[in-house]
């Protein structure tokens, strides 16, 4: 372990009725989790009603 980070931010986009689907964001986060990316933080930006993800893993 080189004990550097790496980082990823994903955004996730609305859909036509508003909101975000969160059965697509698990299966997409399990993925990522499965190949060692941790979530470390989720934030809704304004006035999109997109919501950003923010992940790290050791590099």
């Amino acid at each position: 372990m080189s004990g550097r980070w790496q980082y990823k931010v994903v955004e996730y986009k609305p859909t036509l009725m508003g909101g975000v689907k969160p059965e697509e964001m698990q299966a997409e986060l399990d993925k990522l989790g499965a190949t060692g990316w941790e979530l470390v933080s989720l934030t809704p930006t304004m006035p999109l009603n997109h919501l950003v993800a923010v992940l790290k893993r050791e590099g």
